[in-house]
């Protein structure tokens, strides 16, 4: 039997999951060599949150960074999750910004697309897969995995047929809350290698302390791959422990034989890596929480979740906006929660925390409701559809939400220009998604104040006079607080 193969996770989903994907490219790129030459089947290192945080929070350039990371590992296909029409963001976009948005991808050397919906509605699929199709890549559909009244292992195992008839290469069970128990992993992988001949991965995470055991489950069903992550960013809210996965195998006819003593290595270097995250890290996220299994809320979500309410000074409501999670998520027509669809639904568990329920609906609330993301597994609640078109003064959307949206690409140039930003299609295509942080990372940073020399206690010679501060004289100085940068203008008075 041939061996399962272990993707590695941990320069994207696993910090994701843990460290509110705050690991920087040079904190990466120390040990890339070494993954590149474990031998996993792929190396997940961008896209999910990925993109945001690297404008957002760690001034860098998302595309830098996959040509670095690329660089240093050669020979490991890279893999990256979009979120089809979605691309990485939370709201959708047109067909030719899609386009553009994979094209950049491959160019920089992106190998694996997974390509998922957030309502598994195969509309919105159709143009990532087959724009990847076209360059040659490999594109891996997704199906995500959620339970509630009308969602069935039959039903998720029949989204298999329309991945295929749209070429997909392999096909990614995705269980982004770690929602998967064994017997349903092994029945839904079956299902869909009885019917199809395309390679099966299963990607799940360890919140509820299942994922282990359902890829067990799995491979003895024939998936073809597991998604593995390295402690400390792996378990809990991530995926489970390449090293542990292997040891559970022990004596399995598919057992891997990954190098011991290389991911111990890792999983040191890890270690300090982590000690640089620790305010964005919680032992929350690492301990096994059966309560997920009722409010289904992803991983990746939970530690930037729990920061978000930490900042609003909401950390004690946590337990009473998670008990608000699944009421919206029915109303909403039992989403699957996952990128955007979990933000989405987390922020208005808040609201209606924070302001009474459905007192103030979130415009995505609002096109959630209204079909704008496409077609929910199940019926919106009829007062809350209601709400979002006295709202919005808009009926639902019926057809595929993308046919309603003009060509961005030729816009997004001028605009560009006009801002005298450099023009080209990556930055119009994150100019698209993510305009401010775009923009703020081309504008001129402020020289640094110079900082002061220490005055030696007991000089040895003669030193130079101290200068006074000249009265009038402005010095700007940067301070980042909380992730945010806040400037200042210091005048000395007399």
């Amino acid at each position: 039997m041939k061996p399962i193969t272990f993707n590695n996770t941990v320069l994207r989903d696993g910090h994701q999951s843990l460290a509110a994907t705050r690991m920087t490219t040079a904190q990466m790129l120390p040990v890339t060599a070494t993954l590149d030459g474990m031998g996993f089947g792929a190396l997940e290192t961008w896209g999910g949150a990925t993109i945001d945080s690297c404008l957002r929070f760690l001034a860098e350039n998302p595309f830098d960074r996959l040509d670095q990371l690329k660089a240093a590992a050669g020979k490991t296909p890279h893999m990256m999750l979009l979120r089809g029409q979605n691309i990485v963001q939370y709201t959708s976009f047109p067909d030719d910004v899609v386009e553009a948005f994979v094209k950049c991808s491959a160019k920089h050397g992106m190998d694996i697309f997974r390509i998922f919906d957030a309502l598994n509605d195969a509309r919105n699929l159709r143009t990532a897969i087959r724009t990847v199709k076209s360059l040659g890549k490999h594109a891996q559909g997704a199906i995500c995995y959620t339970t509630s009244p009308v969602h069935t292992p039959a039903k998720l195992a029949a989204l298999a047929d329309e991945l295929v008839e749209m070429e997909c290469d392999s096909i990614c069970i995705k269980d982004m809350a770690g929602l998967l128990t064994p017997r349903i992993t092994y029945d839904l992988v079956k299902a869909i290698k009885s019917r199809h001949s395309l390679p099966v991965i299963v990607h799940s995470h360890e919140t509820a302390g299942l994922a282990l055991a359902s890829y067990l489950a799995g491979i003895d069903a024939g998936a073809d791959a597991v998604d593995t992550s390295i402690v400390p960013f792996a378990n809990g809210t991530g995926q489970p422990d390449t090293l542990r996965m292997q040891a559970a195998m022990a004596g399995h006819p598919r057992a891997p034989q990954y190098d011991t003593a290389k991911l111990l290595e890792l999983r040191k270097y890890f270690e300090g890596v982590a000690k640089d995250l620790t305010k964005f890290m919680s032992p929350a996220n690492d301990r096994v929480d059966s309560d997920a299994l009722s409010y289904q809320v992803p991983g990746g979500m939970l530690s930037n979740f729990r920061t978000q309410l930490v900042e609003m000074k909401m950390e004690a409501k946590f337990n009473e906006v998670m008990a608000e999670v699944p009421v919206v998520r029915e109303a909403l027509g039992w989403i699957p929660l996952v990128t955007p669809t979990s933000q989405i639904v987390g922020t208005q568990a808040m609201l209606n925390v924070k302001f009474g329920r459905w007192k103030n609906l979130a415009q995505a609330t609002v096109d959630i409701a209204l079909g704008k993301y496409g077609r929910p597994p199940g019926p919106v609640n009829p007062e809350v559809q209601a709400l979002a078109r006295k709202q919005s003064g808009q009926e639902p959307v019926t057809g595929r939400p993308a046919d309603l949206l003009a060509p961005r690409m030729p816009k997004l140039r001028e605009e560009l220009a006009a801002k005298g930003l450099p023009v080209s299609d990556e930055n119009a295509v994150l100019f698209a998604m993510f305009p401010r942080e775009t923009e703020a990372y081309y504008k001129p940073k402020p020289a640094a104040a110079p900082a002061a020399a220490p005055a030696p206690a007991k000089p040895a010679a003669p030193s130079a006079p101290v200068l006074p501060a000249v009265p009038g004289k402005t010095s700007r100085y940067a301070l980042t607080v909380n992730d945010r940068r806040y400037e200042a203008t210091v005048e000395v008075l007399n």
